[in-house]
Order: C-alpha cells, then structure tokens, then sequence
C-alpha cells in the first residue's frame, strides 16, 4: 500500500480508538465543559447587571454583556478541552502503548494524527454544547453574515487545531497524567487575563500587556466582531497569525519528541 492510502487508514483506526476512549471515560470532558458553562452562568446571572453598568453605562441591560461574553467564554472552552488532550497523550506515552505501536507495520504518524483529529472533534462538539447554553442565556447573533458565521466556524477550528497541537507536545513531554494536567492549566489560565470577561481599556496600564500579546485576545476579539456583525480591525490577522504559528511550533515539538526512543 502507498503512503497516503496507508497513512489515511491508519489515522483513521486511531481516530476510532481515541474516540471510542473518550466516549467509554467522559468524565474528564464533561469535567472541563463544566468550568465554562459555570463561568457563563455565574457572570450573566451574578455579575451580569453590574458588569452591564460598567462596560455598557448605567442604562445598559444584561443582553449587552451576555453579547459580549459569550464569544470569551467558547474560546474558553476550546482552552480547557484541550487539556484532556494533554492527559491522554501523556496516558499513551507511559503506559506503554506507543511502543507497541512503533513496533508494528502503521504509519509513525497516525497515532499523532488520531489524538489531534479526535481532539478538535471533541473542542468543536464542546463549542457548539457551550453555544446552546449560550443562546439559552440570551446570547443573539442577529447581525452576522452567513459568510461571518463560516469565518466564525473556521477560526474556531483553527484555534482549536493550534492549541490541540501545543496540548499534544505538553502531553508527550509529561511523566504521568496528573503532570499533563498541570503543564495545560496556562490553557484554562491565559483566558481569564485576557478580554473575554472584560475590554482591555478598562484594564490597569500595568496589567494590560499581559492581556494584549497572548493569543486569546486577538481571537476572542475577532470572534465577538464575526459574531456580532462589528469590526474587527487587525485583531483578525493577528488571530490567523496566532493559530498558525502555534500549529507549526506544536507539530514541530510533538513530531520531535514521539521520534525519541521510547520511555
């Protein structure tokens, strides 16, 4: 069998196979899709009428920052789905089945192939569980394009690709599971510095940097513009740029370690 044919088919059994694990043990995705959905539901019916007054004026309703929200809060999730990538990963690596699976006739690169397919799979049925809740809360995208919606979609994938990618190198790298987790968290971390819960004018002179030159910003930013039918200005190249570079450097180091001798 040619390369492309084999490589297609092996992908494809490991796809079945981190699929199959992530419907027989859900608890780790469900654990995850819970912090965003909490996080969703805490801010709109706990902080929603203050935060409304803060970004919006005193007249502001709570629709407005559910609008504004909402769009952090699906990044968010992309974030933290991830991080059940990291601990299946480091799973295969220490527990022995990779090199079982370097010793048989498969193609080297499927069973990466397998875990980062599985995985966006996974953070794109986790976005759309999110944005159910969303618009159950009051989110609307009255405003959007059918052709901002397909942009709204693609960004979300290719950020889901680029940090599944980063999620696999963090897994490979990490003794055990518990390990894995921790070395993901800046994943579940770096959304609450940036502007998915409030706008970086608001924020300290200090302490907006942090927020600005991380890629959750500049995605969050572009989704909630895509979405919400307003502009986005540069914030849509540097998300593209973001995603990019992020898929390279991952790809790159997960490639270089699973080409390691074995643990």
């Amino acid at each position: 069998m040619s390369s492309l044919p084999l490589a297609v088919r092996d992908s494809s059994t490991m796809l079945r196979r981190n699929l199959l694990h992530a419907r027989r043990y859900p608890s780790l995705t469900l654990n995850l899709l819970l912090t965003p959905v909490v996080l969703l539901l805490l801010f709109v019916y706990v902080f929603g009428d203050v935060m409304s007054a803060g970004i919006g004026g005193a007249g502001a309703d709570r629709s407005a920052y559910v609008a504004y929200l909402v769009p952090g809060i699906l990044l968010m999730t992309i974030g933290g789905t991830t991080v059940g990538t990291a601990v299946s990963v480091s799973n295969d690596m220490t527990e022995g089945i990779v090199a079982r699976f370097r010793t048989m006739a498969i193609h080297r690169g499927s069973v990466l192939t397998g875990h980062v397919v599985g995985s966006v799979l996974q953070a794109v049925l986790s976005v759309v569980l999110v944005g159910a809740v969303g618009v159950a809360v009051g989110f609307r995208s009255t405003d959007a394009t059918v052709l901002e919606w397909f942009a709204a979609f693609g960004l979300l994938t290719l950020f889901a690709l680029a940090l599944t990618w980063i999620a696999v190198g963090m897994g490979m790298v990490s003794p055990s599971a518990e390990a894995a987790s921790n070395n993901a968290l800046p994943l579940i971390f770096l959304p609450l510095v940036s502007s998915a819960f409030v706008p970086l004018d608001s924020m300290p002179g200090w302490f907006r940097p942090i927020a600005e030159y991380q890629p959750f910003t500049p995605a969050i930013e572009t989704l909630r513009g895509l979405l919400l039918g307003t502009g986005i200005g540069h914030n849509g190249w540097l998300a593209v740029a973001w995603c990019l570079g992020l898929t390279a450097l991952g790809h790159r180091w997960s490639k270089r370690v699973f080409d390691r001798d074995p643990r």
